[in-house]
C-alpha cells in the first residue's frame, strides 16, 4: 500500500465532530454569511458563534434552554479557545438572536444546500433521478397573545397558534432539501412548493401526495421543465382521445384539464397516467408525470419512489420527535421564526452528516439512510465528552438505519377521536368530444398568442 493512501486512511480513522462539521461549514460558506451580516455590530456575539451555538443548542440536552445553550457555549469555547468568547448568559443570547436578520438565515441556508449538493449530489441520483418528497406539518406554539393575534389558529377549537412548514426532503437519503414557512390555519402547501421551484437541483423529481393536485401547480411544474410524480384523486378530471374502460387502464397518455381550467380557456395540459396496482382494487394507487418516456421512468420506478415518499414523514418525526420540535418555546413571532429556521438548519447539518459517513452504494442502487437518533447519540457524546476512543466518523459510519424485512404487519394502535384513514378514489377518465377537442384547440392558439 502507497505512503499516500496510508494517510489518506490515517485521515479518515481520525475525523473528529469538528472536522466533520468543517466538511459543510467551509470558509466559504461563513464569507457569505458574513457579508450578509454586516450591517450587525455585536461585540460578543458574533455571526459565527451566534449560529454555531443557535445550532449545537438543538442537538444537546437539557431539561430547559439555559441548561442547553450552557452545554453548547461551552462546546464551542473547547472548540474554539483562540476566538474571542461568547456572552456568558442566556438572556444576552436571546436578545442577539432577537436581533438577528432573517436574510442571514438564509443565506446560510443556501450555502449549506449548495455544499450538500457538491458532497451528496452523485448519491442523491437514482434510476437517473434525484427524487424529492413535497410535504408539510404543523408545529405548535405558546399561547402567548401575540402569537395569537397574528399566526391564528388551525380552526378548531381550543387550538393553539402554529406555524406550518412544507418541506422537500431527498427520499433515499433521508436529508432535507429545502423548505418554506407559512401560518398554522392559513398555509398553502402548493403555493409553498411554487416557491421552492427555484431551489430544486438538476434532474429533480418532485414526488408529493393527493393534497398537491392542481391546475396551477402542475401547470407551473411543467412551464419550468421540471419533473414530477402526484398521486391523484376522485377529484381530478383526466380525458383521453379513445375510450378507455376504467378498469382495464393500466399506463398511457392523458390531458388534464379541470372544469375550472376549461371554463377559463385554459389549454389541457398533456401528461402521463400511471396506474399501480394493490393488494385490493380500492388500494390502487393513480400518479400522473410528466415524464412521457416509459424508458426513463418505468413503471416499477415510478412506484418505487412513491413508496419512498414515506421519507417525509420520516424527517417531520425527527425534527418534531426526536429533536422536541412538537411545540416551539418562543413567544413572539420574531424569535419563533428564527427558533423553527435555526432547528431545521440544526436537523438538515445533522442528516446530511449521517448520510455521508455512510458508504456509497453499488451498481447505482439506493443509499441506505442513516438512523437520525444514532446520529444525535453521538453528536451528543461529543458535545459532553463521554465518547468511546473510536473516532467520531467511523462510530457515524455505524449508525446506519435498520434494513430488515418484517414478516409481520405493524401493529396500530387506535387513538381516541382519530378518523378512519381512506386511500383517495380514482380519477375520472372522459373521452376528448370534437367539441371539446376543438376548444382545446382554441385555448391553446391563445395561450401561444399571448406568449408571443
Amino acid at each position: 500500500m502507497s505512503q499516500a493512501r496510508k494517510r489518506r486512511r490515517a485521515r479518515r480513522r481520525t475525523r473528529s465532530f469538528v472536522k466533520c462539521l468543517q466538511e459543510f461549514l467551509t470558509p466559504q460558506l461563513w464569507k457569505q454569511v458574513r457579508c450578509a451580516s454586516r450591517a450587525r455590530q455585536e461585540p460578543r456575539w458574533n455571526v459565527h458563534c451566534l449560529l454555531f451555538v443557535l445550532c449545537t443548542t438543538t442537538w444537546c440536552c437539557g431539561d430547559s434552554l439555559p441548561e442547553r445553550f450552557e452545554a453548547a457555549r461551552g462546546f464551542y469555547v473547547a472548540c474554539h479557545d483562540k476566538r474571542k468568547r461568547p456572552g456568558r448568559t442566556f438572556e444576552g443570547f436571546q436578545k442577539a438572536v432577537a436581533r438577528l436578520p432573517m436574510p442571514v438565515l438564509r443565506t446560510f441556508a443556501n450555502a449549506l444546500r449548495q455544499r450538500i449538493f457538491v458532497l451528496l449530489g452523485e448519491r442523491m441520483l437514482v434510476h437517473g433521478f434525484r427524487p424529492l418528497g413535497c410535504d408539510g406539518s404543523r408545529l405548535d406554539c405558546p399561547r402567548a397573545e401575540e402569537l395569537e393575534g397574528r399566526l391564528g389558529t388551525s380552526g378548531k377549537a381550543g387550538s393553539a397558534p402554529s406555524v406550518w412548514t412544507t418541506a422537500l426532503v431527498h427520499l433515499t437519503l433521508g436529508v432535507p432539501w429545502a423548505w418554506r414557512w407559512g401560518k398554522g390555519g392559513k398555509a398553502s402547501e402548493r403555493d409553498h412548493l411554487r416557491a421552492l421551484l427555484h431551489c430544486l437541483p438538476a434532474l429533480a423529481l418532485v414526488v408529493c401526495d393527493a393534497g398537491y393536485v392542481g391546475y396551477e401547480l402542475t401547470a407551473a411544474l411543467m412551464r419550468q421543465e421540471v419533473s414530477f410524480l402526484i398521486r391523484l384523486s376522485s377529484n381530478a378530471t383526466l380525458y383521453t382521445l379513445e375510450y378507455v374502460p376504467l378498469e382495464e387502464f393500466e399506463e398511457g397518455m392523458v390531458y388534464y384539464w379541470p372544469d375550472t381550467a376549461r371554463r377559463a380557456g385554459l389549454p389541457p395540459l398533456r401528461t402521463r397516467l400511471i396506474r399501480v396496482r394493490g393488494s385490493q382494487s380500492k388500494r390502487d394507487v393513480w400518479l400522473l408525470t410528466n415524464v412521457e418516456d416509459m424508458q426513463r421512468l418505468p413503471r416499477d420506478v415510478a412506484a418505487y419512489f412513491y413508496r419512498c415518499r414515506w421519507e417525509n414523514e420520516g424527517f417531520f418525526r425527527t425534527y418534531k420527535r426526536t429533536l422536541k420540535k412538537v411545540k416551539l418555546v418562543s413567544r413572539t413571532v420574531r424569535t419563533v421564526h428564527r427558533e423553527a429556521e435555526a432547528a431545521m438548519l440544526a436537523t438538515q447539518l445533522l442528516l446530511a452528516q449521517g448520510a455521508l459517513a455512510q458508504r456509497p452504494p453499488k451498481c447505482r442502487k439506493a443509499a441506505v439512510p442513516c438512523s437520525p437518533r444514532r446520529v444525535l447519540l453521538e453528536i451528543r457524546r461529543e458535545i459532553s465528552g463521554t465518547g468511546p476512543r473510536r473516532s467520531f466518523a467511523a462510530r457515524l459510519a455505524q449508525a446506519s438505519r435498520e434494513r430488515r424485512e418484517r414478516t409481520t404487519p405493524k401493529q396500530k394502535r387506535e387513538w381516541p377521536r382519530r378518523k378512519e384513514h381512506r386511500p383517495p378514489g380514482p380519477p375520472k377518465i372522459l373521452t376528448l368530444t370534437k367539441q371539446l377537442k376543438a376548444q382545446a384547440e382554441r385555448a391553446l392558439q391563445q395561450q401561444l398568442r399571448n406568449a408571443g
